[in-house]
């Protein structure tokens, strides 16, 4: 039997610490560039953002359906100045909870977005609400939207 020396090639069974760093340094770019094109920050913006386009619409039906059965009167606190629709201003909460809402929307920045259900505490949606003086169409905005973005229904 010979003896068989084993050379440099078979003795090495791992990666160089070379190899190690090359491969980190690819993966690092690489998820860079997965983060940059996806961009979570701006996904969060345009999550929010629907939303509000949902609670803005939900706001403007129930005031749409209070009309509706009260022969075309507004719930009061609706005027002809734009106002939050909050505890002192606009306080339309307890004519629209529960009968046309079963929460009312609050901006997804504010308490966590959590909806008011309970109108009989201090409470502030981050909505606006006014009656046109032209034609008396109501319009209901987001004015904290996100993203340079618009929000606001009138009918």
């Amino acid at each position: 039997m010979t003896a068989h020396r084993l050379t440099n090639k078979e003795l090495q069974k791992g990666f160089t610490l070379i190899e190690l760093l090359v491969v980190i340094g690819v993966l690092a770019v690489l998820l860079a560039i997965v983060l940059i094109a996806i961009n979570p920050a701006k996904q969060f913006s345009q999550a929010n953002n629907t939303k509000r386009r949902s609670d803005v619409n939900a706001i403007l039906n129930a005031i749409d359906q209070y009309a509706a059965d009260n022969k075309g009167t507004l719930p009061t606190g609706i005027t002809t100045t734009d106002q939050d629709i909050t505890t002192g201003a606009a306080d339309i909460c307890a004519q629209l909870v529960t009968k046309y809402l079963a929460a009312l929307p609050v901006d997804p920045k504010t308490n966590n977005g959590t909806p008011v259900t309970v109108c009989t505490s201090a409470y502030d949606t981050h909505y606006h609400v006014i009656q046109s003086v032209a034609d008396n169409r109501v319009t209901v905005t987001a004015p904290d939207a996100e993203l340079g973005e618009s929000i606001s229904v009138t009918r």
